[in-house]
């Protein structure tokens, strides 16, 4: 179990949002854990009885932000810090805190982008993990790069080129076990998008970089890469592609060495956005295996062949989603709204 060392949690900038409504205007929503519910489950095979039960509902915990993303559990800490989630504000360049007794705090601005300059409507974090040492490393728009929130003050650059050309926005990450680190590396960051006349690499790459630091590009064959997570048995890399016109999950098999085999297509979200907003983005792997990728509309849960169990369905853009160290709880950033759901019996 991976937590954040003390010194860590006091780089943190900490106010509670009661005090920061005006500065950052967010809604009185966001202030404290509401009781409301909203969305649904919809039930597609009975296997997913293991994960939600008959009753289980989507909780509101906050609301009144921009754009949510990003969300990453932090056990409590060993100088008394309870359990906590991380999450993005993506255009107000915040990085949030949650915890069950404090409810929304401020943790860190800016988190993405440090420059002086009008950067568009997306400059801040997206991704959240935290690495072996309990540190946490984002994906930053604005600053394009990889970067880790070091324990004695200020931001070390993990990755911010490959091949001497800077990166696009770095989206999504996910470590392996050994330290090993995959990202993807989307436009969704730069103010003009694939178009912006600051894009240095005319492809959009899913990377690994290496415990020794060495980058190395595993696939510039996806459009536009969003959501990545490892199987339990990180034989598996899975990616979560946010292209309007190839809307689908993949799977690729992990070769040894790091490189990936020939993608499989998990699914396709072309017939849900028919339905519902959205796109395939981030996700989360239970230890039982399971996806929780986020999509059109919702939470989509399916095996690793791809078979779709059910959905959780909040009825708008859900961005991505993560579990607490128990997974007893699966935690949902959601347009403006943080929400969860109960996972388990």
């Amino acid at each position: 179990m991976m937590s954040l060392p003390p010194a860590f949690a006091r780089t943190a900038v900490l106010a509670v949002v009661a005090s920061t409504i005006a500065s950052f205007g967010i809604d009185s929503a966001a202030v404290a854990q509401t009781p409301s519910t909203i969305g649904r489950v919809e039930r597609l095979d009975d296997s997913l009885d293991d994960f939600l039960a008959a009753d289980a509902k989507i909780e509101v915990l906050a609301a009144g932000f921009t754009w949510t993303e990003g969300p990453v559990w932090v056990p409590a800490q060993e100088d008394g810090q309870e359990d906590a989630l991380l999450f993005s504000d993506i255009p107000r360049n915040t990085i949030y805190r949650w915890s069950e007794s404090q409810g929304v705090e401020l943790f860190l601005q800016p988190s993405g982008y440090t420059g002086n300059t009008y950067y568009g409507l997306e400059p801040g974090s997206n991704g959240l993990v935290l690495d072996a040492k309990g540190r946490l490393v984002m994906c930053e728009h604005g600053d394009r790069r990889v970067s880790v929130l070091t324990t004695d003050g200020g931001k070390q650059t993990i990755v911010d080129n490959y091949q001497g050309k800077r990166l696009n926005s770095p989206n999504d990450l996910v470590f392996d076990q050994t330290g090993n680190l995959y990202f993807t590396d989307p436009p969704y960051g730069l103010p003009e998008r694939a178009e912006d006349k600051r894009r240095e690499l005319d492809f959009c790459g899913v990377y690994r970089v290496s415990t020794s630091g060495e980058v190395t590009l595993l696939t510039d064959s996806i459009a536009r890469p969003n959501g990545i997570g490892l199987s339990p048995d990180e034989k598996t890399l899975y990616v979560a592609q946010s292209d309007p016109q190839d809307p689908t999950w993949m799977a690729y098999p992990l070769k040894s060495d790091g490189t990936l085999g020939q993608r499989r297509v998990l699914g396709n979200a072309s017939d849900a956005m028919q339905e519902f907003p959205g796109l395939p983005d981030g996700m989360a792997v239970h230890s039982k295996g399971t996806l929780f990728a986020s999509g059109p509309g919702g939470i989509y849960v399916m095996n690793p062949d791809g078979k779709l169990l059910g959905r959780i369905l909040t009825g708008g853009r859900t961005s991505n989603c993560t579990f607490d160290s128990d997974e007893k709880w699966l935690y949902m950033t959601a347009d403006d709204k943080l929400c969860r759901i109960q996972i388990g019996h």
